[in-house]
This record gives structure tokens, C-alpha cells and sequence, in this order.
């Protein structure tokens, strides 16, 4: 356990505010908040989950998704359990809904972990489940991690306040944010959230100049209509063309039992989507026609995905071997 940051305490009572995200809890004595990892424990806000690993493990970074962050890397991922959304679809829910024990870890630990890989890894990524409500040992180590040299990605919902996100963004290199969908009631009424802060998050991170990368969840009937997959991308779009955007396929899991997405349904919103971002992947779907990189000058491949499996193909020194452009794409030489 250890002291959580970003917590005040209320003028009456012994009731304690939690400002890490934009639920803002209120947390009477002996009670969390509705992450169920910050609890009140005689007037202090503490982190029960802290140096707790659920689950680690040995990923490909395409597998987070990121596509254009060190393309062909490994990446250590781990995460802890907890997490500040409700969604009846989790695909993680075994850790993110319960409060388990995990493999006790020290901040040193991961670097130790990282010098000890040989296979072409990049560094650390926090994901699994919500990397923001382990928000204290995430900084712990990514400030290590960065002061050994190594990258750290976070892989997050986006909920977290203006504050410790600009805080933590010193130590983060880059993000793939889930934007789940793109309406206040879908948010309010399926993840007990809020669109408005995911929104604010992606701004300031598409600002700070790290890298980013989002990724949808197209759950038939729910956030899947032409309409709202056209207004998410022009959205991301005033941000930047750049941005690449993952539609991935939506299976039953958890509570929800809907059929899963038809495939005609990620075509279609694909084809909406690059109507305004020049990069726009579809996942979930075992199928790896819709996971290559192109020049979206000359239509040259640059980069071959089949399944987790990458391939720079058409790069020169991180430049179209074809035309010369150079595509956003970082960690490529």
C-alpha cells in the first residue's frame, strides 16, 4: 500500500475527495472509490493496489494496438487490477472488475526485468486494465524506465483529470486512448463516464506532442451508426489527419451478448473514417488485409502486418522508398 497523490480532505466529517480522475469520489471511511483501489483508511488516501502486477507479459507493441510507435518491437506490458469505467463489454474484466492479489513488484523491479530481455524491446507498457488508477507506481517506474533509456506507453480510457495527466505525461513517450464511442449518453448510460473528459484528454496529449493512437470499439447498435463514426473522425482529424485511428471488432464478453460486429459494419466505417484520416486500421477481425501501412502519397506498401508478425518493406532510412515521403512514424530508421 502507499499514499495516494491528488486527494483532498472535505472541511466536515472525515470524508475524503479523490481528484485523480473525473469522477471526483467522495470516500467515506473504510470505502474506496469507484475504482475500488483508492480507499479511505483513517483520513488517508491510500493505494491498495500499489506494486501489485495482475498480469505481465511479453507483447508485440502492434498488440497494444500502436502502429506507428517502433513498429516490429516487443514491449513489456503489465497492469494491475481497478479500474474507473463500468463497461458491460470488457474485454479485461477478470482483473479490471475484481480486487485480487497480484506478483508484488518494485518500480526497480521493471527495469531490472527490461535489461533482462533479449528480444528486441522497447520498453513498458501499462495496460490490461487501467493503467491511471495505478497511477503511483505507473510514475514510480516510468520515471525509471525513462531514466534507463527505455520507452513507456500507456494504454488508457482516457479519464484521467488535467493535473496528474499532465503530470505523468513527463515520463510517457506514447498512448493509445480508447474512445468508446462518441456520444455523452453512450458513455453515460454503458461506462458510467464522461465523453467530455476522454476528449480533453485526447487534446492535451495530441498537444504535448507525444505520440497517439485511438482505438473504437464498434459494438453493433450502440456506437456504430455512419453518423457518429463520421463525427469521431472529423473530430480526430482537426487534431490531426495523422492520427491512426484502430475500428476493431466487437465480441460477446462479459455482460453484453450482442452478436458480434459484422464485418460489413468495419468496412463500412473504415471507408467513412478515411474520408478524413489518412490512417485507419481495422482489428479483431483475423484478417490482415486491413492492418498494412501505405504511403498515402504514392500508395507504396511500407509496412506488412500478418497477425502480430511486421515487416518494413518499403522504407528507406524511415522514408518512402518510392516517392521520399516520410511518414509519421517513430522509432523507424
Amino acid at each position: 500500500m502507499r499514499e495516494a497523490r491528488y486527494y483532498t480532505k472535505l472541511k466536515e466529517g472525515d470524508n475524503l475527495q479523490c481528484q485523480l480522475c473525473s469522477h471526483n469520489c467522495i470516500i467515506a471511511p473504510g470505502k474506496t472509490g469507484r475504482c475500488r483501489v483508492r480507499k479511505n483508511e483513517q483520513s488517508r488516501l491510500i493505494t491498495i493496489n500499489y506494486g501489485l502486477c495482475s498480469s505481465l507479459a511479453l507483447d508485440p507493441i502492434e498488440k497494444k494496438p500502436l502502429y506507428h510507435f517502433f513498429p516490429g518491437y516487443n514491449i513489456l506490458s503489465l497492469g494491475s487490477f481497478g479500474c474507473n469505467l463500468s463497461c458491460g463489454f470488457c474485454q479485461n474484466w477478470e482483473i479490471s472488475q475484481r480486487v485480487e492479489e497480484g506478483r508484488i513488484l518494485r518500480p526497480e523491479d521493471i527495469v531490472i526485468l527490461l535489461k533482462e530481455i533479449e528480444e528486441n524491446c522497447c520498453g513498458v507498457a501499462y495496460t490490461y486494465s487501467e493503467p491511471s488508477v495505478w497511477f503511483e507506481f505507473v510514475e514510480d517506474s516510468s520515471r525509471l524506465v525513462q531514466a534507463s533509456g527505455f520507452k513507456n506507453v500507456l494504454v488508457t480510457n482516457g479519464m484521467l483529470n488535467e493535473v496528474p495527466l499532465r503530470d505523468l505525461l513527463e515520463f510517457i513517450d506514447a498512448l493509445n486512448i480508447d474512445l468508446k464511442a462518441f456520444t455523452e449518453e453512450f458513455y453515460r448510460k454503458q461506462l458510467g463516464g464522461s465523453l467530455k473528459q476522454v476528449l480533453k484528454t485526447i487534446e492535451i496529449c495530441q498537444e504535448s506532442g507525444k505520440h497517439l493512437e485511438i482505438t473504437t470499439l464498434l459494438i453493433p447498435g450502440l456506437n456504430d451508426s455512419r453518423t457518429e463514426i463520421k463525427s469521431l473522425a472529423k473530430w480526430l482529424s482537426e487534431l490531426s489527419a495523422d492520427i491512426p485511428l484502430h475500428l476493431s471488432r466487437y465480441f460477446p464478453r462479459y455482460k453484453f451478448n450482442r452478436p458480434a460486429t459484422p464485418f460489413k459494419t468495419l468496412l463500412e466505417a473504415r471507408e467513412i473514417a478515411r474520408e478524413y484520416l489518412n490512417y485507419v486500421y481495422l482489428g479483431n477481425l483475423g484478417i490482415t488485409d486491413y492492418a498494412d501501412t501505405n504511403c498515402i502519397r504514392c500508395g507504396q506498401l511500407l509496412i506488412r502486418r500478418t497477425g502480430y508478425f511486421t515487416q518494413l518493406v518499403g522504407l528507406n532510412n524511415g522514408v518512402c522508398a518510392s516517392c521520399g515521403y516520410r511518414p509519421p512514424l517513430k522509432g523507424v530508421v
